[in-house]
C-alpha cells in the first residue's frame, strides 16, 4: 500500500506541475496579447507631445477631450452605424443562404453534392484583390458605387464560402434518424430544415455568425475602393481619416480605434463559451 500511495503522490505531483507549466504558458500568452492593446488605451489618453517623449509612461493627466474629438470630428456615429447597418444584413442573408446550402449538401442525397462543396471551398481561396477591379467597374456601371448595397453584395459573397464549409460539418453531425423520422411524419425538405435542421445546429449559427460580424466589422479594402461619400462610409474607412500626408495625431487615432474595437471585444467577451464549443464542435462532427 505504501509503494502504491507513493506512487499516486508521485503522479499527482507531476500532475501539479504539468498544470502550473500550463497556467504559466497561458497567463503569459494572454500578457502577450493584451498588452498591445493596453498600449491602444493608454496612449489615447495622452498627448502626441508626451508620446514622442515618454511613449510607456501613464498619462498624468488623462486627456477624454481626444474620444469626444475622434466622435465628433471623425463622424464615427455615422460611420458606426453603417457599419451596423452593413454587417447586420451581410450577416443576415449569408446565415440564409450558406445554412440552405450547406443542409442540401449535407443531407439531401444528388450526385453532385461534393463537386458543389468543393465548388464554394474554391471562394475560400480566392482574394479580395484579385476581383477588386472588376467588381468597381461592373457595380460603376450599375450606379452602385457610394451605396452600402455596393459593399453589402460582395461581403455577402465572400462570407458564404466559410458560411457554408463550417455549418455543412454541423449539419453532417445531425443523425439522419430525425429527418426520416421528420419524413415520415410528413413534413417537407423546407420544414425538416427550419425544425429539425437549424434549433440543433445553433451553435454553428452562432460560431459562424460572429466570424462573419466581425470580419466584416473590420473590412477596409472594400469600403474604401467603393466608398468615397462621408456619409455612407464604414468605421474602417472613417479611421483613415486621422492620418494625415504630413501630420497624424496618433492619440487621437488610438482613441478612435478603440472606439472601433470596443463593439468585437464585448462580442467576444459574451460569447467566447458559444465560440469556442461551436467550433470545437464543428471540427469533431465536420
Amino acid at each position: 500500500m505504501s509503494a502504491k500511495t507513493e506512487t499516486i503522490s508521485v503522479a499527482n505531483h507531476r500532475t501539479k506541475i504539468v498544470h502550473g507549466f500550463i497556467y504559466a504558458f497561458l497567463i503569459i500568452l494572454a500578457v502577450i496579447y493584451l498588452l498591445p492593446l493596453a498600449w491602444v488605451i493608454i496612449t489615447s489618453l495622452k498627448d502626441d507631445a508626451v508620446l514622442m517623449i515618454s511613449p510607456w509612461e501613464l498619462p498624468a493627466r488623462p486627456m477624454w477631450e481626444n474620444y469626444s474629438f475622434a466622435w465628433t470630428m471623425g463622424h464615427l456615429g455615422t460611420a458606426t452605424l453603417n457599419s451596423f447597418i452593413v454587417c447586420t444584413i451581410t450577416l443576415l442573408f449569408s446565415m440564409i443562404f450558406g445554412a440552405m446550402a450547406a443542409f442540401a449538401i449535407a443531407k439531401m442525397r444528388w450526385k453532385l453534392s461534393k463537386l458543389v462543396l468543393t465548388y464554394f471551398m474554391i471562394g475560400m481561396m480566392i482574394p479580395v484583390h484579385t476581383v477588386l477591379i472588376p467588381l468597381f467597374v461592373q457595380f460603376s456601371s450599375l450606379k452602385l458605387s457610394n451605396t452600402l448595397i455596393g459593399i453589402i453584395i460582395p461581403y455577402i459573397t465572400f462570407s458564404l464560402p466559410i458560411t457554408i464549409y463550417i455549418m455543412t460539418g454541423f449539419f453532417e453531425g445531425i443523425p439522419g434518424e430525425l429527418f426520416e423520422s421528420a419524413c415520415i411524419d410528413g413534413c417537407s425538405i423546407f420544414r425538416m430544415f427550419t425544425t429539425v435542421g437549424v434549433p440543433l445546429a445553433k451553435t454553428g449559427f452562432m460560431v459562424t455568425g460572429l466570424m462573419s460580424f466581425v470580419a466584416n466589422w473590420n473590412e477596409l479594402l472594400l469600403a474604401m475602393v467603393f466608398i468615397s461619400k462621408e456619409a455612407k462610409k464604414t468605421l474602417p474607412v472613417s479611421l483613415t481619416k486621422f492620418v494625415g500626408p504630413y501630420h497624424t495625431n496618433y492619440c487621437q487615432m488610438f482613441a478612435a480605434i478603440v472606439i472601433a474595437v470596443i463593439p468585437t471585444i464585448i462580442v467576444y467577451c459574451v460569447f467566447a463559451n458559444q465560440i469556442v464549443e461551436g467550433l470545437t464542435a464543428g471540427a469533431v462532427k465536420g
